[in-house]
C-alpha cells in the first residue's frame, strides 16, 4: 500500500474520532504503516485494530466511531483475505474432520450460499441450523475457485429474530466443451484432514511430501457461442459424464504406467460435445452440479474454430 493510501486512511479514521480522543493524523498513519507494511495485516483489520487501541487508550467507546461498512452479499465475495460482515442463515452443519475446527457448514442469504469454518480455539458461540445470524469481522478464503469464510476470535455473532429465503446462485449454460485443461483426469489430493489440495509432484503446498489419495475431476472450457466459461466437474459428475469410475481410471493408469491416459480418454470422449450445465459460479469456475446432453447451439462453426485454436 502506498504512502498516499495510508495518509488517506489515516485522515478518514481521524475524521471519525469522537472529540475526547486527542491524537494526530500522523500518529494514526504511523500505526497503520506498522500493521500493514511491517506485519502484513489486511487493511480492514488494521483499521479496526487502530480504532480499538485508540478507544482503549483513552477509555472511549469504540462503538462511538463511525462504523466501517463491511457488509456484503454472499454472491459478491470474489477475493480472498478480505474482512467482511455477513447476515446469513445456517443452511447445513457438517461434522468437522479436524479437532482444530469448532464448526463447519453452509451459510446462505438471498444471493447464494457459502461454506463457513469456525476455529475451535476461537471459543465462539455455536451456530444452529435454521437460525439467522449477523456475523461481523469474518475473513474470506478461496481454494480452487471456491470461496468460503472463516470465523475467528475477533468475529462477533448476533442471532436475529428473522428468516431468510436462501438463494442458490445457480447459473445455467448450454454449449460445447472446447478444451480440457491441465490438472484434469486422475489426480492425487493431500490426505491431511480438512485439506484437499491437489499434489504437485507428490507434494502438498501446505503439508509437504505426502502419500496422496486418488480423485477424478475435469477442468474444462465451455463455450455457448458468445463467451467461454471455465467449468469444473468433481468426481461424482465426472464419473456420470464419462461413465469412467475412479477405480477404472486407477486401473487404466496402472496398466499404462501413466496417469495421463485417463485425461486423454476423457478428452477424446467429450471434446466438442454439447451439454446443458447448471451450478454456482465461484471465482473463475462454474461448479457443475447437474448436466445433460444437449443439441447444438447457434454458431457451431465459430465454436469449433475456437476449439481448434485452443
Amino acid at each position: 500500500m502506498t504512502d498516499t493510501d495510508l495518509t488517506q486512511e489515516a485522515k478518514t479514521i481521524h475524521d471519525q474520532l469522537p472529540p475526547e480522543i486527542d491524537v494526530t493524523q500522523a500518529d494514526i498513519e504511523e500505526k497503520l504503516d506498522t500493521l500493514v507494511n511491517q506485519y502484513q495485516v489486511p487493511l480492514n483489520e488494521a483499521r479496526r485494530s487502530v480504532k480499538n487501541n485508540l478507544a482503549a487508550d483513552t477509555n472511549a467507546d469504540a462503538s462511538d466511531f463511525s462504523p466501517d461498512d463491511q457488509a456484503v452479499d454472499i454472491n459478491t465475495i470474489d477475493e480472498p483475505e478480505q474482512w467482511v460482515d455477513l447476515t446469513g442463515k445456517v443452511v447445513e452443519l457438517w461434522e468437522p474432520r479436524n479437532e482444530a475446527i469448532g464448526q463447519v457448514g453452509l451459510l446462505g442469504d438471498e444471493t447464494g450460499r457459502i461454506k463457513f469454518t469456525a476455529w475451535a480455539k476461537s471459543d465462539l458461540q455455536a451456530l444452529e441450523e435454521g437460525r439467522v445470524y449477523q456475523l461481523e469481522n469474518v475473513v474470506t478464503d478461496e481454494y480452487e475457485g471456491q470461496y468460503s469464510v472463516k470465523l475467528n476470535s475477533t468475529t462477533t455473532i448476533t442471532e436475529l429474530d428473522t428468516d431468510i429465503e436462501v438463494g442458490d446462485n445457480a447459473t445455467e449454460l448450454t454449449g460445447a466443451i472446447v478444451d480440457i485443461q491441465g490438472g484434469s483426469g486422475l489426480i492425487k489430493r493431500c490426505p491431511t484432514e480438512d485439506c484437499t489440495r491437489v499434489l504437485q509432484n507428490g507434494r502438498c503446498s501446505e503439508h509437504g511430501e505426502v502419500d496422496g489419495e486418488f480423485d477424478l475431476r475435469i477442468k474444462a472450457v465451455f463455450d455457448d457461442g458468445e463467451t467461454a466459461q471455465d467449468v469444473l466437474f468433481d468426481r461424482e459428475t465426472t464419473e456420470a459424464l464419462t461413465g469412467l469410475s475412479l477405480e477404472e481410471a486407477k486401473t487404466m493408469a496402472k496398466d499404462a504406467l501413466d496417469t495421463t491416459v485417463v485425461s486423454g480418454k476423457i478428452t477424446a470422449d467429450i471434446i466438442g460435445q454439447y451439454y446443458r450445465v447448471t451450478g454456482p459460479i465461484m471465482g473463475r469456475y462454474l461448479l457443475v452440479n447437474e448436466f445433460e446432453q444437449a443439441g447444438q447451439v447457434d454458431a457451431p462453426t465459430e465454436i469449433l474454430r475456437r476449439a481448434r485454436a485452443l
